[in-house]
């Protein structure tokens, strides 16, 4: 049994992350931090976690702790990873991983030279959704693929609950940073293929200030498909996938969500001819199951730092791309 700490315990955790672990079969939560103390004791008897903290430190000082989940604001994963490392835990890392390439690159290397266990959150790696994309896409049920798109929204604005969402200091962009970074990966492992180059556009608003609150992004993948992706806080909640072929579409209108049902369609010449239902409920369970036996020798972790940091240099390629205008390189991760 494998037992994780959660640093920044906060609306990830308790809308998230509890009900993953509550499922999990190999691991659980016997920590947590929160910089208010109270609502530390607050949460852990809530969810009846031993070990309540008032400071990461103290979290990853702890021997009880086999790995630590880090859920706190973009900016402080960089100095949270690094802390965990340092006291020979194995470590978690929400998505984004960092704000820049720069930071993600430290968190690998530091993770390296202490050998232990560096992992990234892109939770949607484990639905059914993606894992049956990728299955039918790799068998060339459309074909030569032509475009790939994928979006996400949600209301972002004012009230949030998440109040460091439009702050560039803490969350490092808008939502090209905080959901495009799912859709990137997302669509990096069904095509299992690298992007290549990036062009972006997008704009702010009187709420967003310094952040962008809507963007689109073409993605330029090393075979040749096109990656659409269109991210914003503007919108109602709504997550599509859609695979262009020259033989046919595959589509999903929910494909990223892991709260209701989703129709799998295979179009032919317009026409549905065939649906698939699937659930990705369990998507979170699986994801800390694995983490826990990657831990336990029993498996390798999915979705390393490697991958965290491929996506950062594209969400970086996009930001410069905003900047000026023109597409932008993807700068390769050594070594990966």
């Amino acid at each position: 049994m494998i037992n994780f700490g959660i640093v920044g315990f906060g609306l990830h955790a308790v809308k998230r992350l509890m009900p993953g672990f509550a499922e999990a079969r190999n691991c659980r939560v016997v920590a947590l931090s929160r910089r208010d103390w109270t609502k530390a004791q607050d949460s852990a008897r809530q969810f009846q976690v031993p070990l309540p903290f008032a400071s990461a430190e103290e979290l990853c000082r702890s021997p009880q702790v086999d790995a630590v989940l880090v859920t706190t604001p973009n900016a402080c994963h960089l100095q949270d990873v690094l802390r965990a490392v340092k006291y020979g835990k194995a470590v978690l890392c929400e998505k984004p991983m960092g704000v820049n390439a720069d930071e993600c690159r430290c968190m690998v290397e530091a993770a390296r030279r202490a050998k232990v266990l560096l992992g990234v959150a892109q939770v949607f790696r484990f639905e059914d959704t993606t894992a049956r994309l990728r299955d039918r896409l790799a068998a060339g049920q459309i074909g030569r693929l032509v475009f790939a798109r994928s979006e996400f929204s949600f209301p972002g604005g004012a009230g949030h609950p998440r109040a460091w969402l439009n702050d560039l200091s803490i969350a490092g962009g808008g939502p090209i940073a905080d959901v495009g970074v799912h859709c990137v990966d997302a669509l990096r492992f069904m095509l299992q293929d690298e992007v290549v180059s990036v062009a972006a556009r997008g704009h702010s608003d009187s709420i967003s200030r310094e952040v962008e609150a809507a963007a689109a992004m073409v993605l330029e993948f090393s075979r040749g498909t096109l990656g659409l992706v269109a991210v914003s806080f503007r919108a109602g909640y709504r997550t599509p996938l859609e695979f262009v072929g020259e033989e046919g579409v595959l589509r999903a209108d929910d494909g990223l969500t892991v709260e209701k049902p989703i129709r799998l369609e295979l179009l032919r010449n317009g026409e549905v001819v065939e649906t698939e239902m699937l659930s990705n409920r369990q998507a979170y369970t699986r994801q800390v199951e694995s983490f826990a036996a990657a831990l336990e020798g029993k498996a390798e972790f999915a979705v390393p730092g490697e991958e965290g940091w491929k996506n950062q240099e594209i969400l970086d390629a996009a930001y410069r791309s905003m900047k000026t205008g023109q597409a932008s390189p993807v700068r390769l991760v050594p070594g990966a």
